[in-house]
């Protein structure tokens, strides 16, 4: 009885131990897996202007990889036709030096919680797959690929590690009516959610990146970087440099609307 109970613990021990390195792989290739459909969006011109491409967030592919989500702030408010200005892709070349642009037209958005979708026309991107947020807890790792800063370090998607640290709501009612915003008041009248309080490091730039499993890629939510720091640190005359992000619940219920609105034309 004592001999199969030791050899139950060493086959335990041995698996522990053979596991640590076997993760560790699955996370770099996770990485490397995620990269290929996160990338750059901006404005460009199709006429002189010096960048063609001006940098404005992060985006990542999901569905069938021809819809690109990105946070509905990052895009721009108003186009100017008249320079033939389009929102676009900056797509990483075959190598450092080299790079496209695809263009993205504008199919929805959700204000409330500041998701919008892109349609991207022709060879879809591979597609990021999406998991119930519901189930997501505090503790629980996670992974952010984006463009910080990408105007000034450019196309090359950055990866950090970081962890779930808190599950809270966007909004929160003041003891002082002077502390509240217009942001605030909007929140608080039209419906409050939770958000992930992540302790990772995001920069301007990385509005849009998903936030995923380090093992499996699946998102979980997408970085906010000025939705929902309206809200959550109203009362602070300088932003914290807490990372927020939007569940992916959200994103699903847009995504369902898109899909009903397109079976409808």
């Amino acid at each position: 009885m004592y001999a199969t109970i030791f050899r139950r613990i060493a086959l335990a021990l041995v698996m522990c131990i053979t596991a640590v390195p076997l993760r560790a792989a699955d996370v770099t290739d996770t990485i490397a897996r995620v990269k290929r459909s996160v990338i750059a969006i901006g404005t460009f011109e199709r006429g002189a202007r010096t960048p063609s491409f001006q940098f404005r967030g992060t985006g990542f592919a999901v569905a069938g990889g021809n819809l690109i989500v990105t946070n509905a702030h990052v895009l721009p408010a108003i186009m100017d036709p008249a320079r033939n200005e389009a929102i676009g892709l900056l797509m990483p070349g075959p190598d450092a030096n080299t790079s496209s642009i695809r263009e993205v037209r504008r199919v929805a958005v959700d204000a409330g919680s500041d998701l919008a979708l892109l349609r991207l026309e022709g060879e879809p991107l591979p597609a990021l797959k999406l998991r119930d947020s519901a189930k997501v807890k505090e503790g629980q790792d996670v992974m952010i690929t984006g463009y910080p800063i990408g105007a000034v370090l450019g196309p090359f998607a950055v990866t950090h590690r970081g962890m779930i640290s808190a599950i809270t709501p966007i909004a929160i009612p003041q003891g002082r009516a002077a502390d509240l915003n217009p942001a605030v008041v909007r929140r608080l009248s039209s419906g409050t959610f939770s958000v992930f309080q992540l302790d990772a490091t995001a920069y301007p730039g990385s509005s849009g990146s998903p936030i995923y499993d380090p093992v499996t890629g699946d998102v979980l939510g997408i970085v906010n970087m000025v939705f929902v720091k309206a809200t959550k640190e109203a009362v602070m005359s300088e932003p914290s440099g807490i990372t927020y992000a939007v569940p992916s619940v959200h994103l699903e219920a847009l995504l369902a609307s898109e899909a009903r609105s397109e079976g409808h034309k």
